[in-house]
């Protein structure tokens, strides 16, 4: 296997981290990654890319919105490539997020068969979850669904 070029075009970009042409468009325009311009104006990464584009695909994996992924890579020195250190360090800012989220997920995976039937994910009362509305106090939406961190209840 021949060693992988300092600078590398959109299409090996592509090729190699897996993130379609369009993405890396994208995520530039964005400003979570760059591009230098050759003298025909196409675009060269360099290779350290690679290593960033599997640090927001990652972080998009965990439920991430591009925005606090932004706001991530904005905290590393200057276009540096993110380490073990640094996801260390950023994972645990997001920790408490993802525990709502995990939460949050196993609500709905064990209320989510009696929920479908009833229609209480739409609806402000509900017989069988929600006798004379009395869920009503917690707010809009479906109480019983929501993490805790979002006022939602066991």
């Amino acid at each position: 296997m021949s060693k992988l070029p300092d600078a590398l075009t959109i299409g090996e970009v592509a090729d190699r981290s897996g993130v379609p042409h369009t993405a890396l468009r994208f995520y530039e325009e964005r400003g979570l990654i760059a591009a230098e311009r050759t003298a025909g104006n196409q675009r060269r990464y360099p290779r350290a890319v690679l290593r960033r584009l599997a640090f927001i695909r990652t972080a998009q994996r965990v439920g991430l919105s591009l925005e606090e992924i932004h706001e991530a890579l904005d905290t590393l020195p200057e276009r540096r490539t993110p380490t073990k250190v640094d996801w260390a360090r950023l994972s645990k800012t997001w920790r408490g997020e993802l525990e709502a989220r995990i939460d949050s997920l196993q609500r709905l995976r064990d209320n989510l068969t009696s929920c479908i039937g009833c229609g209480c994910l739409s609806l402000k009362s509900c017989t069988l979850m929600n006798d004379d509305d009395q869920l009503a106090t917690f707010g809009p939406g479906a109480p019983k669904l929501k993490a805790a961190t979002e006022g939602g209840i066991g």
